[in-house]
């Protein structure tokens, strides 16, 4: 079975143009950058991609323009706080950018054309092989942010992330078993839930199945200075054996 391994946070870059818009210094920046990045998660997961599977990467910073939101601040409830499609503020909700000037150009050049290609994959997928699996791949701090909603939660090595509609519990539990086959700590839904679907298929197809896997950073990276930790490799490679055991143990069924 074929899998879509989607990189929507990894990227530090800010094309320069957009720069004035922030209010941060450059250091401050920098910082930021660190402690809202999914760092290095384009590589932790790159050891897993196997013969017909996809990876596609936003080539863009999360704090120019989110690809997980939803692109209505209606829709979206952390448009709530400022940080909808676009950030309006910083992790500890200080301000963050000055204005929306650029909001319909950053739409059109990178969120909408994230959202095509993904869908496109999609759309691919289901023509070679009936049915499609998005793994949504992110990273979170070993403590919570301001700006997150559950605080309170037990923060595991693991956190896997579902969808009532895209999420069967045969991926949950296959997944599950698999990173904890690994020796890793598995929890669902928390700290964070959900697993992006493109628009066209959520909540109507059946056959585009999604799940979120967050690595807790501190297992494979120093969460001040952003470099990776002596543990990194280890933790790739562990991911990598999940991921295989999941994928065998789906093509059984």
């Amino acid at each position: 079975m074929a899998f879509i391994f989607h990189i929507p946070h990894s990227s530090f870059n800010i094309p320069e143009v957009y720069l004035p818009d922030f209010k941060l210094t450059e250091e401050e920046l920098i910082v930021e950058k660190i402690k809202m990045t999914d760092s290095y998660t384009e590589e932790l997961f790159s050891g897993a991609l196997e013969y017909g599977d996809e990876q596609i990467i936003f080539p863009v910073s999360r704090l120019l323009v989110d690809v997980e939101r939803f692109a209505e601040d209606a829709k979206e409830p952390m448009s709530e706080i400022g940080m909808g499609m676009l950030y309006y503020s910083c992790h500890d909700l200080t301000p963050l950018r000055s204005s929306n000037f650029f909001g319909n150009e950053l739409k059109e050049i990178y969120y909408d054309r994230h959202h095509i290609k993904l869908t496109d994959l999609v759309d691919d997928q289901l023509s070679n092989h009936g049915k499609a699996l998005i793994i949504d791949c992110h990273s979170f701090p070993t403590k919570p942010w301001p700006y997150e909603r559950n605080k309170t939660g037990n923060r595991p090595e693991i956190c896997l992330g579902t969808d009532p509609f895209h999420t069967s519990t045969e991926i949950e539990v296959s997944l599950t078993n698999a990173f904890q086959k690994q020796g890793f700590e598995v929890d669902i839904d928390t700290p964070f839930s959900g697993s992006i679907v493109p628009m066209k298929f959520y909540e109507k197809d059946e056959r585009v199945k999604s799940i979120m896997i967050e690595i807790r950073r501190d297992l494979y990276m120093d969460e001040k200075t952003g470099a990776r930790n002596l543990s990194f490799n280890e933790t790739k490679h562990k991911i990598q054996w999940a991921i295989k055991d999941f994928r065998n143990e789906l093509q059984k069924k």
